[in-house]
């Protein structure tokens, strides 16, 4: 992709700038020109107010930023702050998050979910362990993976290790929540999610050795980012650490949504590990999220987002980087994803409430059958009757429900008897499958 121009600076536009521009400057000045938080080589393509060069333009904007811009304790590869806003913007995707990431999740109508929501968490376990990993390259079907996952059959290929490895992953993070996170953690969770998939097994779990590790855009070979050089990492995460476990006495004041996400974007800029620094980055954002109470966020992907627009995604660090250090651009970006994800969620909810209420009512036409199934039972024939043939595991069932082993076969078994399913033997266990003429089945119990 084309680096974008780096922003000027300030001080050499004032100092250039002609002291009969001044006042026809300050009429303008503005931290969102066009209403958005626009980087110059976005600016400089737009047609200025009237009487404004686009130079005399970006200088209404820096001049109307700069006092809203605050020094943070990361620092950049010179050792100089990184840098952070809360504009409109900021504000206003902010409060959406609050909002709607810490409560309770809800149905369209607005009521609370009553059903279990463990499938629903399974659901997006499984959607951001593949997506998160297709991003850095798996090449594997969907389907084909989550079926894995469900089944905890065993990965054949690299690219199912690495969807198996983040998997295990999220699921590690969500049991250290309550925990400080240390450079040791960090490393830990890099062996997690690199085991078996690295040229060099040895670098699953430790600091890269060499400063050779570039961002290079395959197209052109254009270098996108050449990150701190090895021997400081240590000490920098360490850095890292102390920022990802302060609260909000600490100063200057940061938002702990915003923190998760610049604790994303920093492992992305320090880039420590040799292969797998995006999955790292990303499942530490859900460790921070879940760190500070937004507990609905483990029911997201923000992969799933971000792989529509991976050139959004990189175009948000390199805006960072050429405009003197500041993280907005990248905040603003990932804000945008995260209220994508939560609608993502709600949008799923509501097409698998839909999806059941029409297999409730098939059911409701026998009063026999209207309380014949539990929410498990009925969840499955929801999806067997839109999945013909489909397979189902007993250990599947149970993943997927998070109940005892007993409770799934009993599940299935009950629903074998009625000739819903039908059962064979593959290896050493059953699998359950939904008969093709399933719908008419649920029919003929009805009458």
């Amino acid at each position: 992709m084309r680096l974008p121009d780096t922003a000027p600076e300030l001080g050499q536009l004032l100092q250039d700038l002609p002291v009969d521009r001044l006042q026809a400057i300050f009429q303008h000045t503005t931290p969102l020109p066009k209403g958005r938080y626009l980087h110059w080589d976005e600016l400089r393509y737009r047609d200025p107010p009237e009487g404004l060069s686009r130079t005399d333009w970006w200088v209404t904007v820096m001049l109307a930023r700069t006092p809203l811009l605050q020094a943070l304790p990361l620092l950049d590869k010179r050792g100089i702050p990184f840098r952070f806003a809360t504009p409109s913007p900021v504000l206003i995707d902010l409060h959406h998050i609050d909002r709607d990431a810490a409560g309770q999740i809800h149905t369209a109508a607005g009521e609370p979910l009553r059903e279990d929501p463990n499938r629903y968490l399974m659901s997006s376990l499984i959607e951001e362990a593949i997506t998160s990993s297709q991003l850095e390259g798996a090449s594997t079907t969907r389907q084909v993976a989550a079926a894995m996952l469900r089944t905890g059959r065993k990965p054949r290929d690299h690219s199912e290790t690495m969807i198996f490895n983040n998997f295990r992953a999220m699921e590690h993070l969500r049991s250290l929540k309550t925990q400080p996170l240390t450079p040791e953690r960090i490393l830990e969770l890099h062996r997690i999610l690199t085991e078996d998939t690295l040229d060099n097994p040895e670098d699953a779990g430790r600091f890269r050795q060499a400063d050779a590790v570039k961002l290079i855009d395959s197209r052109d070979n254009t270098v996108l980012h050449d990150p701190p050089t090895c021997t400081e990492l240590p000490a920098r995460l360490e850095r890292l650490c102390a920022f990802a476990n302060a609260d909000e006495t600490s100063l200057p004041f940061v938002h702990p949504v915003l923190r998760a996400i610049l604790l994303h974007f920093m492992i992305g800029y320090e880039h420590p590990f040799e292969d797998g620094n995006g999955r790292t980055a990303r499942a530490l954002f859900y460790w921070s999220m879940a760190r500070s109470g937004y507990w609905l966020m483990e029911y997201t992907s923000i992969s799933h987002i971000l792989r529509r627009a991976p050139v959004r995604y990189m175009r948000s660090y390199l805006h960072t980087e050429t405009d003197g250090n500041d993280t907005t651009y990248f905040l603003l970006h990932q804000l945008s994803t995260i209220r994508r994800a939560i609608v993502a969620l709600h949008e799923y909810i509501d097409r698998k409430v839909r999806e059941q209420k029409e297999t409730e009512r098939l059911l409701s036409a026998s009063p026999e059958l209207r309380t014949r199934f539990n929410h498990r039972q009925v969840a499955l024939l929801t999806h067997a009757l839109r999945n013909t043939g489909e397979g189902y595991r007993v250990d599947a069932h149970q993943r997927s429900h998070n109940v005892v082993y007993q409770t799934a076969r009993n599940d299935l078994m009950d629903l074998h008897g009625l000739g819903l399913l039908e059962k064979a033997k593959q290896g050493n266990a059953y699998v359950f499958f939904a008969p093709e003429d399933l719908r008419d089945r649920l029919a003929a119990l009805a009458k």
